[in-house]
């Protein structure tokens, strides 16, 4: 990832910075309050957040709640951040409710931090409401000659979040994610090229798709890359795209005013048969 240099030399200076101001906090186990106040400076710092501008303090969900802090550009709400003291633990309820607060407000991410750790998490605005925990450091652990730890800083600044990147990321990691792989394995196409493999290791035996299918599914695979809400997601993910694929090659056709040639008709046939191995 190409990180501008000036973004760079402001999260390694701001990075620098607090590793001395979260290890004191740390040692002297600051209230809440406090903490907020060091994240506020963090976002200005390191993150590169007008704090006077774009960070809102104390932000009113529906529910009559108060988020500990928010990003705001443009007038639209990117990102929520409820903070706990840099001593306490961060549990399944402290994620719950910042994942509650982003419900209430529609906002897609949210983070969860005391300081020292932050926990980064993608909100699925489906039935039911379900979250992803999409990635977390700890400050205190992180070392910037690693570019990864470059980059976990990076997807949350004001460049990285203008840029999407924080959603490029989190696309990339569902794409190798076990279930993705799983379904694309399973996936019409992917069978097929392995059964003209296995031909050619085996010629004149009989091999249907639905053979290999079986044996990946009840004999290679654990049910929980395939039979599980992660794996529909994941199926209904690939199924929208193969559909995506036919509808832009119909368009492209039109467009062009000529009937479909015999290879176009075999590539969206292929296509079809996606569709129709998912659904």
């Amino acid at each position: 990832m190409n990180i501008p240099i000036k973004v760079k030399e402001r999260i390694q200076l701001g990075f620098k910075k607090f590793q001395s101001v979260i290890k004191n906090a740390k040692d002297n186990d600051v209230n809440e309050s406090n903490t907020v106040v060091i994240i506020t400076d963090m976002l200005s710092d390191i993150f590169g957040y007008d704090k006077y501008l774009e960070v809102t303090t104390e932000l009113a969900t529906k529910s009559g709640n108060y988020c500990d802090l928010a990003i705001k550009i443009d007038n639209k709400i990117k990102l929520i951040i409820e903070v706990k003291s840099i001593g306490t633990e961060l549990k399944d309820n402290h994620i719950k409710q910042a994942v509650d607060y982003g419900v209430n407000l529609g906002v897609d991410w949210v983070v969860l931090t005391n300081g020292n750790h932050w926990l980064v998490y993608k909100v699925i605005f489906a039935k039911p409401v379900d979250k992803e925990l999409v990635y977390d450091f700890k400050f205190l652990e992180m070392n910037l000659k690693q570019q990864s730890d470059i980059e976990s800083l990076f997807y949350l600044s004001k460049e990285g979040l203008g840029k999407s990147t924080l959603e490029e990321f989190h696309a990339q990691r569902q794409a190798l994610s076990r279930y993705f792989i799983s379904q694309m394995i399973l996936s019409n196409g992917i069978l097929e090229n392995l059964r003209r493999e296995l031909r050619k290791i085996s010629p004149g035996i009989k091999i249907e798709i639905n053979d290999i299918k079986n044996v990946i599914t009840e004999e290679i695979f654990k049910r929980e890359v395939t039979e599980n809400e992660k794996a529909e997601e994941a199926k209904k993910l690939i199924l929208k795209v193969y559909k995506d694929i036919d509808r832009q090659k119909a368009k492209e056709q039109k467009k062009k005013g000529i009937e479909r040639s015999d290879s176009n008709n075999s590539s969206l046939e292929n296509n079809s048969n996606e569709i129709n191995n998912f659904e």
